[in-house]
């Protein structure tokens, strides 16, 4: 098990917030994301860049590797599908076609506090981009400018449900990867 190098942590703390057993839609939704938004961060706070790109065998999973595939999940679902836009950097360069897991393979030349700015700057443009769609009379309604390949367009909903979804899936992988590295589990 590595033991993280104090100078070279980012110092930041992760607070994490239960979401409420009751409310509206909105606020029961955006709770939940936030929510496993910051169980995933949790799992990578006090790691040095070492700790980061533990794998834990055999998969080629990596807790940097899944706070920048995270980061380009934002971006994708909030930007390039709810608002239409392209690929903004780091994303825009990126040969997909010679590395289609670039964000996980990439993220082993990044330091903590690269990944760590790069995920928090990706949730923050997702959160603004929410508040503006949720300011419209369409609300969680609002559908996506750019359209799936096949079948009925997305809304809001559908993103801030997916996010729950993807955001579950990584922060269990998260806590596995946490645990081979240092033996933190839960919280």
């Amino acid at each position: 098990m590595t033991t993280p190098d104090p100078a070279s942590v980012p110092d930041t703390t992760t607070r994490r917030v239960d979401p409420p057993h009751q409310g509206d839609e909105v606020t029961l939704l955006r709770s939940y994301v936030a929510f496993l938004r910051a169980s995933v961060r949790l799992k990578a706070q006090g790691l040095d860049a070492a700790s980061l790109r533990t794998r834990h065998e055999p998969s080629e999973l990596t807790l940097g590797g899944l706070l920048k595939h995270l980061a380009l999940v934002e971006h994708w679902w909030f930007s390039c599908v709810l608002r239409g836009t392209g690929y903004a950097e780091p994303w825009a360069s990126v040969d997909w076609d010679a590395d289609e897991d670039w964000d996980h393979h990439s993220a082993d030349q990044d330091s903590p506090a690269e990944l760590l700015a790069l995920y928090d700057g990706a949730i923050a443009e997702s959160d603004r981009i929410t508040d503006e769609l949720l300011a419209t009379p369409e609300g969680l309604d609002t559908v996506a400018l750019r359209p799936p390949p096949e079948g009925d367009p997305v809304t809001l909903r559908y993103v801030l449900l997916h996010m729950v979804e993807e955001y579950g899936r990584h922060a269990g992988h998260a806590d596995l990867i946490r645990e081979s590295i240092d033996g933190l589990t839960g919280e």
